[in-house]
């Protein structure tokens, strides 16, 4: 069904091209693409303006509120990087009380989390490292970790229930790791014997409840990888049948799932971690605030640009939340709430010149539903950042490259968007986004911003208008 929509829009495509050739306009190609009937009943805001000559080029419902997806982590990265500065840290520490005698530690460990999003596993070994490298094989007291730095809230205002147990939507800490997600890899054994599921990381952390049954090769799979999401509890339910894999270093399909309580999961890979360097003890897992009289051991600092970067051509939600909380720490005391970064990205509308009272904001990643912008705002965002060569590099190196890299590797190949157009994209349900900058043929840097809503179906035939957009735009 798709390949057929494809040839459709393809032939619409090249039947507009030939009719756009002799308008000899960017607008009016533009708009003989958009009379098509497929927006009868889907809303498109479209602006554009070349920042080489500072002019409109195409402007249409650009003052139209829509749902930015993702696209609302171009205001996020953009505040991130005025207000945090580009200097900013994350940092998570790890402090000890009581005293070391005889290679043992008669005290407690504290891991105090500072919003970093991108903490590994094999930064956790680091972490285990340092007690080690003391002399340490045993711990009598606990390991007790601090997110105090946060408010009390998993998600973020407006998530939707049924995106549990999507790694799409993380359940939010001030203390985060491996993307607060754990990857179920399935492999077929022998034909009728229980597949094996694989863990990465392995922990004890999540039960496993495995009915996948093996079947023969090349039979159709019938697999089911799910979290035991409507109670909140950690346990992995694996249903139906896999086919046997025929090549033993290969696994059939795999999938990440997000895990709740996300500062349990990392303090219980802490705890086998330190259990594999040989340091015994209980180290019991609890959570509470550092006391003062902690002694600090390390900090493990990650810079803004990685994070931003990350954020943008990965599209990473956990990124985006933990950004604005950081906002949220910096703006006011503690714990932070994510309405008090929100304040910050209103403070950034306000410096491009509009009123902020027009849009409405609800997180930082644009999950939740209840982000209304218009392509007015991205536009002016995207022309703010320009206009700040400080921010701009950063900002736009973050950005995915068409045809090459992040969200947009595989879209506008073959075109002259392609490694050419920087862009953000955004997806919902019914809704596509892609706002950035790109060159014209003639060299020009033009910023745009185009929203497409109200649609049915996958976002494959939105995402060719909007390409064809970008196609006519860099071509010009």
């Amino acid at each position: 069904m798709l390949y057929k929509l494809s040839l459709v829009i393809l032939f619409f495509f090249t039947s507009s091209n030939i009719h756009s050739q002799s308008a000899g306009s960017i607008h009016a190609k533009i708009s003989n693409l958009l009379t098509d009937e497929f927006f009868n009943s889907t809303s498109i805001a479209v602006d554009v303006y070349n920042l080489t000559k500072s002019e409109i080029i195409y402007q249409r419902n650009q003052k139209k509120l829509l749902h930015p997806a993702s696209n609302m982590k171009i205001l996020t990265s953009a505040a991130a990087l005025l207000f945090l500065g580009m200097d900013y840290k994350f940092q998570t520490s790890l402090y000890y009380t009581g005293e070391f005698l005889d290679k043992t530690l008669y005290g407690d460990l504290y891991i105090v989390g500072g919003f970093d999003p991108d903490f590994t596993s094999n930064e956790l070994d680091s972490l285990a490292s340092i007690i080690s490298s003391l002399g340490i094989d045993e711990i009598t007291g606990s390991i007790t970790g601090d997110i105090t730095a946060k408010d009390s809230l998993f998600w973020g205002k407006g998530w939707m229930w049924d995106d549990d147990p999507s790694s799409d939507a993380p359940y939010l800490s001030a203390l985060n790791i491996n993307d607060n997600s754990i990857k179920v890899f399935v492999k077929g054994n022998n034909p009728g014997d229980p597949a094996e599921i694989i863990l990465k990381p392995f922990t004890g952390y999540v039960d496993v409840i495995n009915n996948c049954i093996t079947i023969p090769p090349y039979e159709k799979d019938s697999l089911l990888i799910e979290r035991d999401w409507i109670n909140r509890k950690n346990t992995l339910l694996i249903n139906g049948t896999v086919s046997k894999t025929l090549k033993p270093d290969t696994v059939s399909i795999q999938q990440s799932l997000n895990l709740f309580e996300p500062e349990k999961y990392f303090l219980t890979l802490f705890k086998e971690t330190l259990d594999k360097k040989d340091i015994s003890g209980k180290k019991e897992i609890s959570l509470g605030r550092k006391p003062n009289n902690a002694v600090h051991l390390f900090t493990f600092e990650r810079g803004i640009d990685s994070v931003i970067i990350n954020m943008n051509k990965n599209s990473d939600n956990l990124s985006a939340e933990m950004l604005l909380y950081s906002m949220a720490v910096q703006d006011s005391r503690k714990p932070a709430a994510a309405e008090q970064g929100l304040i910050l990205i209103d403070s950034l509308i306000e410096l491009t010149g509009l009123n902020p009272d027009d849009y409405s904001f609800a997180d930082g990643s644009g999950v939740s539903r209840y982000n209304l912008v218009s392509a007015e705002l991205l536009l002016n965002v995207l022309k703010f950042m320009y206009y700040h060569p400080n921010l701009f590099d950063l900002f736009y190196n973050s950005l995915p490259i068409a045809g090459i890299d992040g969200t947009l590797k595989y879209r506008m190949i073959g075109t002259a968007a392609e490694n050419n157009l920087h862009g953000k994209t955004g997806a919902l349900s019914g809704v596509s986004a892609l706002s950035g900058y790109l060159n014209s043929a003639a060299g020009d840097l033009v910023a745009f911003s185009i929203l497409v809503q109200n649609y049915t179906g996958t976002s494959a035939r939105a995402q060719l208008y909007i390409d064809e957009i970008c196609r006519i735009l860099s071509e010009e």
